[in-house]
C-alpha cells in the first residue's frame, strides 16, 4: 500500500514531463513558422569590430551574420579554446556563449567538428555541457597544441601579433583552428565543393591583405525564416563578402555567434537551432574569440 503514493507520484511527473515537451516542442513549430525575418543592420559593436546582419529571399530565406574584425586595431586579440593537452579527450564541452563568458572575449563563433557526438533525441545525446570530446582538426592555443594537423581540413593560423593566414603558418603559431572545407582560394570560390543539402554554417575568411577577418554565420534549419545554404553557396557569400580566403567551420546545431552584451553578459545574436528548438545551444569543443576594446562614450 505505502507504493501507491510513489507510484502515483511517478506517473503525474511523467505526464508532466511529456506535457512540457509537447509544449516546448508546439511553441517551437510555431514560432519557426510564424517568425517574420529581423530587418538588415550594421553597426559597430567595439573598436574594429562591425557586426552586419542581412535578410535575403533568395536563393530561399535566409538570415546572414557577418563580423568583420581588424586585425591591425589596437585592443584586438585572437583565442582558440584551451584544454588539456595530456587528455585523449582534450576539451570540456561548452555552449559558445559560456566560452565568452569565462574567457571574458567580446566576440566568439563555435570552431571545428567534434567526436564523440550524436544527436537522436533532447533526452539522448551526446555531448552535454562538461562531456569530453576533441576535435577533428588542428588546433593551438596560446601556443600548446592540442590535436595533430590532418592534411583533409584546413586551418586558419593567428600568431601573436595577429597575422593571421590560411594553410600557411605566420612565424610561431599561437593560435590555431581548423575547418571541413576550404571555401575561398585567392578571392575565388573553390570548384568541386560537396553540394550538401541547405544547413546552417559558420565560415572564417581573410580579406587580400589579411588585414579583416570575416566571421559568417548563416542560420538554418527554420522554414521561412532562414533555411541555411550548401557548401557552394557559402563560398559565394564569402567572395561577396571580400574574403580572399575562407574556411568552412563547423555547422548544423554547432552554428552560434556570440557578443558580449551589458555587464559581460553574452548575447547570441543568430538564431541557433539545437534538437530543432531555435534559440537552444549546443555544447561543442572549441571557438575562436576575439578580444576588444569598448567603443568611446559619446
Amino acid at each position: 500500500m505505502r507504493k501507491k503514493p510513489f507510484f502515483i507520484f511517478s506517473c503525474l511527473g511523467l505526464i508532466l514531463t511529456l506535457v512540457c515537451l509537447g509544449g516546448l516542442f508546439f511553441a517551437s513549430g510555431y514560432w519557426m513558422v510564424l517568425r517574420p525575418q529581423p530587418g538588415d543592420v550594421t553597426r559597430e559593436l567595439f573598436l574594429g569590430v562591425v557586426y552586419q546582419r542581412d535578410s535575403r529571399q533568395q536563393p530561399r530565406p535566409l538570415v546572414v551574420h557577418v563580423v568583420r574584425v581588424q586585425l591591425n586595431q589596437e585592443g584586438i586579440g585572437v583565442m582558440v579554446t584551451p584544454g588539456d593537452p595530456d587528455a585523449d579527450l582534450p576539451y570540456a564541452a561548452q555552449t559558445t556563449s559560456r566560452f565568452l563568458r569565462k574567457h571574458a572575449v567580446q566576440v566568439a563563433i563555435n570552431g571545428d567538428a567534434f567526436s564523440p557526438f550524436h544527436s537522436r533525441s533532447l533526452l539522448d545525446y551526446y555531448p552535454r555541457a562538461g562531456d569530453p570530446v576533441d576535435v577533428t582538426g588542428y588546433a593551438v592555443s596560446d601556443g600548446i597544441q592540442y590535436s595533430l594537423p590532418s592534411d583533409s581540413e584546413p586551418v586558419l593560423y593567428f600568431s601573436s601579433n595577429n597575422r593571421a593566414r590560411i594553410n600557411v603558418p605566420v612565424g610561431n603559431t599561437r593560435y590555431a583552428i581548423s575547418g571541413s572545407l576550404l571555401l575561398v582560394s585567392q578571392g575565388r570560390a573553390v570548384n568541386a565543393l560537396e553540394n550538401d543539402i541547405p544547413q546552417p554554417r559558420t565560415a572564417a575568411g581573410l580579406d587580400k591583405n589579411r588585414r579583416e577577418l570575416i566571421l559568417v554565420v548563416v542560420d538554418g534549419r527554420q522554414p521561412g525564416y532562414s533555411e541555411g545554404v550548401t557548401p557552394t553557396e557559402l563560398a559565394d557569400i564569402m567572395v561577396e563578402l571580400g574574403a580572399y580566403e575562407a574556411i568552412n567551420l563547423d555547422g548544423g546545431g554547432s552554428s552560434t555567434l556570440v557578443v558580449e552584451g551589458p555587464n559581460g553578459r553574452p548575447r547570441i545574436l543568430n538564431s541557433p537551432i539545437n534538437h530543432g528548438i531555435p534559440g537552444f545551444e549546443r555544447p561543442v569543443a572549441n571557438h575562436l574569440g576575439i578580444f576588444a576594446s569598448p567603443l568611446p562614450e559619446n
